[in-house]
C-alpha cells in the first residue's frame, strides 16, 4: 500500500512483513508547511516516525527514534501502544532505531516531548493494529468481527475460540487499514494511569545494558583529546615524541578540537595525552573570570532590552505606584555533570561512517558527522546507545564530530573517551544570568506593575545564529509566560555575548526565570503583608491549573499549620512544557549553619498521568538535580578556564542530603504534558522562600551560601 494520496488525518500504513508478521509505520504531517494557510489535502507530505512490529512468536516491538536516558521514556511510549493494542506487557519490547534524517520524524529527545508528542499517534497505531488483528481472526473463523475482542495478546470470540497475536500477525498484515480505529475510554485503561514494570530495568540490573562507554568493536582503539582549557584557544606546539614513548600509544595528531592521542587502552591514551605538554595559544579571553562577567552583565542591565512581552503601560503604572520594589538576582553557569562522561565510537571507511554514541540528537549528530567526514548523510550509520544521564548535554553533536575527526586518521574503529574534568571544562553550560526586577503596588497593596529584565547569553543565537534569536529570544522562556494576572507587565532580554559555550540544561531557561519570578513575587507578598499562598491565589483565576497545584501542594504540606521547631516552609509554582507544578519546601539550618531541606511536597498536573511511577521518579530526579544547583552548583572561570574538575569541587546531592519527597499527581484529563523537566524549576524558589521565612534574609543569588543567611 503506497503512501501516496494520504490525507493529513492519515496516520498509519502497513508496510509489509514478507508474510512473517505485521509491520506498521505511523505517519505524521510535516511540522512546518511552506504555506501556513494549507489546512491539509491529498498531496500533503507525511513522514513516518515510529514503527510497530508484531512477530510470529507474539513479541510486540516498538521501534522508536527517541532515546532512553534513564527517564523511562521507552517504557511510557510502549505503554501507549500496548494499551490500545491490548498487548501482553510481558511480550512487549522496545528497540532503538538507528538515526535517519526523515524516517522516524524528529528523533530528538528533549523538551519533555517524547510521551506528550506520541500521546495520540502511538495510541492510534496500537488501536489500528488491534482492529487488524481482530479482522484477521474473524476472517480465519468465518465469523463477524463484532463478535470478537482483543485481550492480553489474544483475539477471543464470544463462543470461546482464541488465537494469539503471533499466529495472526501474517494474516493481519493483509487486512485493510482501519480509517478511524476506536480508542479506549480512560475508564478502560489497564496500563495508562496504572503503570507497568520498566522495560530497561532487567538489563540495567544484570549488567547486560550497553551504554556508550560499553561499546566494543573488533580491533577497536581508544583516543583521548587534549583541548585548550581556555575557550577559543588552540594548540601551538606539543611533544609528540614524549606521548609516543608511552607504551600502547599508536598515533598522535591534531584535530580541530585539539590534539588526539590514539592508543591500545584508555590508560595509555590518557597517559599519552598527559605527556604531550601542549603549549596553548589562549586567545583573547585568557583573562576572563567571574568578576569580569558580572561586570559586563551589570553594565548591560542598565540598558533596555528586546521586548518579549509588554502588557499595559509598565512605566506609567510603576511611576504612579504607592510602593515600588526593585531587586537584582544572579545565577551562575552550571554543568550537566552526567554520571557517564562524554564518549563516542566511530569507524570511518571508504564506504562511509559508522558511529555508536549516547546522543539525545541522533539526526543532528548524523548530519554533523556527514559534514565532518565529507560523505552524504545516507553514508552515515549512527547507533544510539543508552546514556548514563544527559540532562541536555548530549543534544550537542560536538563529541560525535570529534570522534569522526579522530577516526579519519585511524584504520578501524576508535572510541574517544572524556574524563570528568573534560566533561566539566568543555561542557555546553547552562547560561549564567543577571535579572533586574521591578514591581509596583497600589495604595491597597495590589500588584499593578511588573518588569523583568534578563541579561544572558542566548543558546539559539550561539548555535543557530542571530536570526534565530531575533525571531524568538529563547532566554525569556518561563518569564514571558508569567501567569499571574497583573495589568502592566513588561519582560525584556538584553543579549550578552561571551565565549563560554552554552547549551540546554534540564528545563532550560525556565530553571532561571522561575527562581527569579517566584522569589520576587514572595518579596511583593511580604511588602503587601499578605501570606505567600493567598497572594498567589489572588492573582490567579478560579479553575486555573497553576492554582490547582498550589492548592494541592499547600494542603498536603499543611500550609498555615504548625511547623516543627527550628523549621519553616516556603512555596513556589511554575508551568512549562505543558505541565504545572508546585512545591512546598520545609527547611532548617543545621548546628553548623548548613542548609537542610527536610521535606518537599510536590503537586504535579501533567494532564494525563501515563506512568505514575515514572512521574514520581522524574520528580525525584528533578529535585536531586535542582537541589544540587541550589546548594552547590556553580561553574566559575579563572584566567579564562573552568576551575571545577570533578565531583569534589562540583558536588551533586548525596543520598543523605535528599529530602523526603511527597508527590501528588493531579490527573485531570487535559492533554498530556511533559514530566522530565517541569518539576525542576519551582524547587529553588521554594527553598529560598522557606529560608526567608526562617531567617528573614532574602536569597537573590545561587547557589545559596549559609553566610548569605546571616548578618
Amino acid at each position: 500500500m503506497s503512501g501516496a494520496g494520504l490525507t493529513r488525518r492519515s496516520f498509519l500504513q502497513v508496510v509489509g512483513a514478507g508474510g512473517a508478521g505485521l509491520l506498521m509505520a505511523i505517519y505524521l504531517p510535516h511540522r512546518l508547511l511552506a504555506d501556513p494557510s494549507d489546512t491539509g489535502g491529498e498531496n500533503t507530505a507525511f513522514t513516518p516516525s515510529v514503527f510497530l512490529r508484531i512477530d510470529p512468536d507474539g513479541t510486540v516491538t516498538v521501534v522508536t527514534g527517541r532515546c532512553e536516558l534513564g527517564q523511562g521514556a521507552h517504557t511510557a511510549m510502549a505503554m501507549l501502544i500496548a494499551e490500545e493494542l491490548e498487548a501482553d506487557w510481558s511480550r512487549v519490547r522496545v528497540e532503538q532505531a538507528p538515526a535517519h534524517p526523515t524516517l522516524y520524524g524528529s528523533m530528538t529527545t528533549g523538551g519533555s516531548s517524547s510521551v506528550r508528542g506520541g500521546w495520540n499517534r502511538l495510541r492510534q497505531a496500537g488501536a489500528a493494529a488491534r482492529e487488524m488483528l481482530i479482522a484477521a481472526a474473524a476472517a480465519t473463523w468465518g465469523l463477524p468481527a463484532s463478535e470478537c475482542r482483543a485481550e492480553q495478546g489474544w483475539v477471543i470470540h464470544t463462543g470461546g475460540r482464541r488465537l494469539g497475536y503471533g499466529d495472526l500477525a501474517a494474516a493481519a498484515a493483509k487486512q485493510p487499514l482501519p480509517s478511524d480505529p476506536p480508542l479506549k475510554a480512560a475508564r478502560d485503561f489497564r496500563l495508562i494511569g496504572h503503570g507497568a514494570p520498566r522495560l530497561d530495568m532487567e538489563a540495567k540490573a544484570n549488567g547486560s545494558a550497553k551504554f556508550g562507554l560499553d561499546v566494543r568493536r573488533p580491533g577497536q582503539l581508544t583516543a583521548a583529546v587534549a583541548r585548550c582549557p581556555v575557550f577559543g584557544g588552540k594548540a601551538k606546539s606539543w611533544n609528540e615524541a614524549a606521548a609516543r614513548a608511552v607504551p600502547g600509544v599508536r598515533a598522535v595528531f591534531s584535530v580541530p578540537s585539539g590534539v588526539a592521542v590514539v592508543a591500545d587502552s584508555t590508560w595509555a591514551a590518557l597517559q599519552g595525552r598527559e605527556a604531550l605538554a601542549v603549549v596553548w595559544d589562549e586567545g583573547a579571553e585568557a583573562a576572563l573570570d567571574g568578576a569580569e562577567i558580572a561586570r559586563r552583565f551589570a553594565a548591560l542591565a542598565e540598558q533596555e532590552g528586546k521586548t518579549a512581552r509588554d502588557d499595559g503601560d509598565f512605566a506609567t503604572a510603576f511611576a504612579g505606584a504607592a510602593r515600588r520594589l526593585e531587586a537584582v538576582y544572579e545565577q551562575p553557569y552550571l554543568a550537566h555533570a552526567a554520571l557517564e562522561p562524554g564518549n563516542c565510537t566511530a569507524h570511518v571507511t571508504r564506504d562511509g561512517v559508522e558511529i555508536w554514541a549516547p546522543t539525545q540528537g541522533p539526526q543532528w549528530a548524523q548530519s554533523a558527522a556527514a559534514e565532518a567526514a565529507g560523505v552524504p548523510i545516507e553514508k552515515v550509520l549512527l547507533h544510539t546507545t543508552w546514556s548514563g544521564g544527559a540532562f541536555g548535554r548530549r543534544l550537542m553533536p560536538d563529541f560525535v564530530v570529534e570522534a569522526v575527526e579522530v577516526a579519519k586518521h585511524v584504520t578501524g574503529p576508535v572510541q574517544v573517551v572524556w574524563t570528568r574534568a573534560d566533561d566539566l571544562a568543555h561542557d555546553f553550560h547552562r547560561p549564567a544570568s543577571h535579572h533586574r526586577l521591578a514591581a509596583g503596588l497600589d495604595g491597597d497593596g495590589r500588584l499593578i506593575a511588573w518588569r523583568h529584565r534578563i541579561v544572558s547569553q542566548s543558546i539559539g543565537a550561539q548555535h543557530f545564529g542571530q536570526g534565530a534569536y531575533d525571531d524568538e529570544p529563547d532566554a525569556v522562556d518561563g518569564a514571558k509566560q508569567w501567569p499571574y494576572q497583573v495589568p502592566n507587565v513588561r519582560v525584556e532580554h538584553v543579549l550578552a555575548t561571551l565565549p563560554v559555550p552554552i547549551g540546554w540544561w534540564r528545563s532550560v531557561y525556565n530553571t532561571q526565570n522561575a527562581f527569579v519570578n517566584e522569589c520576587f513575587l514572595d518579596e511583593c507578598a511580604a511588602a503587601a503583608g499578605v501570606d505567600p499562598l493567598a497572594w498567589r491565589l489572588g492573582l490567579l483565576p478560579a479553575g486555573d491549573r497553576l492554582r490547582g497545584v498550589l492548592e494541592r501542594a499547600a494542603s498536603a504540606a499543611g500550609w498555615g499549620g504548625p511547623v516543627p521547631a527550628g523549621r519553616a516552609r516556603g512555596l513556589a509554582a511554575h508551568a512549562c512544557f505543558g505541565s504545572f507544578v508546585a512545591h512546598v519546601a520545609e527547611v532548617s539550618l543545621s548546628g553548623s549553619g548548613g542548609i537542610v531541606v527536610h521535606r518537599l511536597t510536590c503537586a504535579v498536573d501533567c494532564g494525563v498521568a501515563v506512568d505514575p511511577g515514572g512521574i514520581r521518579a522524574q520528580v525525584d530526579g528533578s529535585v536531586a538535580l535542582a537541589l544540587s544547583a541550589v546548594l552547590f552548583g556553580e561553574i566559575t572561570l579563572e584566567k579564562g578556564r573552568v576551575r571545577q574538575r570533578n565531583y569534589d569541587d562540583y558536588p551533586v546531592l548525596t543520598n543523605d542530603r535528599m529530602p523526603e519527597i511527597d508527590v501528588h499527581i493531579i490527573a485531570n484529563g487535559d492533554p498530556v504534558g511533559g514530566i522530565g523537566e517541569p518539576p525542576l524549576p519551582p524547587v529553588a524558589p521554594a527553598v529560598a522562600n522557606a529560608l526567608f521565612a526562617l531567617t528573614g534574609r532574602r536569597v537573590r543569588r545561587l547557589p545559596i551560601r549559609p553566610a548569605d543567611l546571616r548578618g
